[in-house]
């Protein structure tokens, strides 16, 4: 059990334990009640439990990593890692579960979500008709890809090879404070968290969706304006074919509309051994929630060298 894990199990045993008998007593029948919502860190059907990285619960408990039994075991079968859900957590004298979980899609905020929708549609049609892959799922190994960065250095995910990847998408003239910038404050929070990890055993990415703005220099620009390591964080560019079959890997959609740039959200983790472990989609997530997830993927083991077929680019 991690020391996040241990900490939280006293979190609830603590109090119980200090309770004089009598009291125990007279709470032998009581029963909280709690809504709670958090992002799934992992999942154990075996033990029939999920952790959970979730929001404060007001006038109970903070926000906090804590392992949690499922009373209905067949509710582990649709929740994924990278998933914020809603559930019920039920405390009585002698035990604790939760139920009546609820997985909460992501509505987007765009002013016209019907119109992202049917956008969203025609992209998954042509990229059928171009021949593109189908979009990874949780468990996928992930295929190389290689882009430029903002040092113009040729780099490639294999190159990372025992190390975990935290992938976003930007665009660096992104103008709203909730979209890019969010993602990348997110990453700034990840620098400051894992910084003697970071480059070690694991890296940040940012891939830009608008290329043709976002060359090399630009990105360096605005990396220096997030102050991010030169080892351990990277920001990719490359041609715009290039970007669309890494993009299309992760269902990230985009489109030049008025100017600027209309496009989904996405967080990616990827595991030491280049499985994709979430696919996180839009931005109602706390960079500490995403930090507990990256942690916990850490903490697995590699399994073992990358199948040689995956270290050569599709591209």
């Amino acid at each position: 059990m991690t020391r996040t894990l241990y900490s939280a199990v006293l979190w609830l045993v603590l109090p119980l334990a200090a309770w004089p008998a009598g009291r125990m007593e007279a709470a032998e029948h009581q029963e909280t009640e709690k809504q709670v919502t958090g992002l799934v860190v992992s999942v154990d059907p075996a033990h029939q439990t999920l952790v959970v990285s979730h929001d404060a619960i007001p006038g109970y408990m903070p926000a906090m990593t804590m392992p949690y039994r499922v009373r209905e075991r067949e509710t582990l079968d649709a929740v994924k890692p990278g998933m914020t859900i809603q559930f019920t957590l039920i405390v009585t004298d002698r035990e604790s579960f939760i139920t009546d979980v609820r997985i909460r899609r992501y509505e987007s905020l765009e002013p016209d979500p019907a119109q992202s929708r049917r956008l969203a549609i025609l992209d998954e049609a042509m990229g059928k008709k171009s021949g593109a892959a189908a979009v990874l799922a949780a468990g996928d190994a992930v295929p190389d890809f290689e882009l430029t960065d903002q040092r113009n250095r040729a780099v490639a995910l294999s190159q990372f090879s025992g190390k975990v990847a935290v992938i976003t998408f930007i665009y660096t003239r992104c103008p709203l404070p909730d979209y890019c910038m969010r993602l990348t404050n997110n990453f700034g929070e990840m620098q400051k968290r894992f910084r003697e990890r970071l480059g070690k055993d694991m890296i940040l990415v940012s891939i830009t969706f608008d290329p043709e703005h976002d060359r090399p220099e630009v990105l360096a620009k605005y990396a220096d304006s997030w102050k991010a390591e030169s080892v351990g964080w990277y920001f990719l560019t490359g041609s715009l074919p290039a970007i669309r079959r890494v993009c299309g890997m992760f269902g990230m959609n985009f489109w030049p509309e008025e100017g600027l740039m209309t496009h989904s959200l996405h967080t990616i983790v990827v595991d030491r051994n280049r499985k994709l472990v979430a696919n996180i989609e839009g931005n109602q997530f706390t960079a500490k929630q995403l930090g507990d997830l990256v942690e916990a993927t850490l903490e697995q083991p590699q399994a073992g060298k990358v199948d040689k077929a995956l270290q050569k680019p599709s591209f």
